[in-house]
């Protein structure tokens, strides 16, 4: 049954490369996003008023053959008053597909005495082409001009948009238009259908003590990518010195999902398990996320432990929570 499914796999993508030339919204990866908003909304660029880096790695569907498996490394933080700068990398392997993302993205931080937002963009290159290996697989034509076109990848130059806020200290909120604008790059006679996507996103920060908790919804419609949302419970305790979370998914995409982490001075270190509520879980041992935060200084502005509300920054002072905490 497992040979069966696998070769299933296979041929999907392969028949994908000769339907389209975009197969999906590489946002859709990560199951953390409601932890690190920046990975998804170029709003959030800068917000922690730190400078981070975030390397995660995902294994979907773990010890079936041929699961996706991803790995992203990226940095953000403030470059001058109110401007943050990012950039980010990306692989994601599906089978015999293969996605590269390249980005770089700047915010800019609205304040009012009520309310902090940053509105941003990001530039972005992404490539999708098939691995070498489907050239010698018994099932595919190796002269087939299609496979070979899709072999060498196609290019696309993305522009996002989106914006992330906190207002009251206590109600965050973010939307992210992706891929706004899209353009294939080098193949000029290549169509395909794009969806205009978006994620939205809305919670709520209640302290108790040393506990905070943070409930949160993000809403996703995006390209290629059937609808659903993500109900999340966050909790931090002892300053963020320790966290745990439960993700509910509802929509297109059904899983359970659960979120334990930690900080250790300027790392912080977290897990996630989502299992699925498709038939296919029983094929495999769920999904694995990975992610370290590495807090290497401070900018010129910072977040306090409550929120986005800026203040001056000093050699001592570490930020333990915040948005993309």
């Amino acid at each position: 049954m497992k040979r069966l499914l696998f070769v299933f796999i296979l041929l999907a993508v392969v028949s994908s490369a000769v339907a389209q030339v975009r197969y999906f919204d590489e946002r859709y990866v990560s199951t953390l996003s409601f932890l690190n908003p920046v990975l998804i909304n170029p709003g959030a660029t800068g917000n922690a008023g730190t400078h981070q880096v975030i390397v995660n790695y995902k294994n979907k569907w773990a010890t079936f053959p041929g699961t996706p498996k991803s790995y992203l490394v990226s940095y953000d933080g403030p470059v001058a008053d109110r401007l943050g700068f990012g950039v980010l990398a990306s692989s994601d392997t599906n089978g015999s597909l293969e996605t590269t993302k390249l980005q770089g993205s700047l915010s800019y931080t609205i304040e009012s005495p009520k309310n902090v937002i940053g509105a941003g963009f990001s530039a972005e290159y992404i490539n999708h082409n098939l691995a070498g290996d489907v050239l010698t697989h018994r099932y595919v034509d190796a002269g087939d001009a299609i496979i070979l076109d899709r072999s060498a990848g196609n290019g696309f130059f993305d522009v996002s948009v989106g914006a992330q806020g906190l207002y009251d200290k206590t109600i965050s909120y973010g939307i992210s238009l992706p891929s706004l604008v899209s353009s294939s790059i080098g193949n000029s006679d290549d169509t395909f259908t794009r969806e205009i996507g978006f994620i939205a996103n809305v919670g709520y920060i209640y302290s108790s003590g040393d506990a905070t908790f943070e409930p949160s919804v993000f809403v996703k419609q995006l390209n290629n990518v059937p609808f659903h949302a993500d109900i999340n419970l966050l909790g931090r305790f002892i300053d963020d010195k320790l966290r745990g979370g439960i993700t509910y998914t509802v929509g297109g995409d059904k899983r359970l999902g659960f979120l334990v982490g930690a900080t250790f001075n300027a790392m912080g270190l977290n897990y996630s398990y989502n299992a699925s509520r498709h038939d296919f879980q029983t094929y495999n041992n769920g999904s694995h996320e990975f992610s370290l935060r590495f807090d290497i200084g401070g900018g010129k502005k910072k977040v306090d432990a409550e929120g986005m509300e800026m203040m001056p920054e000093t050699k001592t002072e570490r930020v333990l929570e915040g948005i993309n905490n």
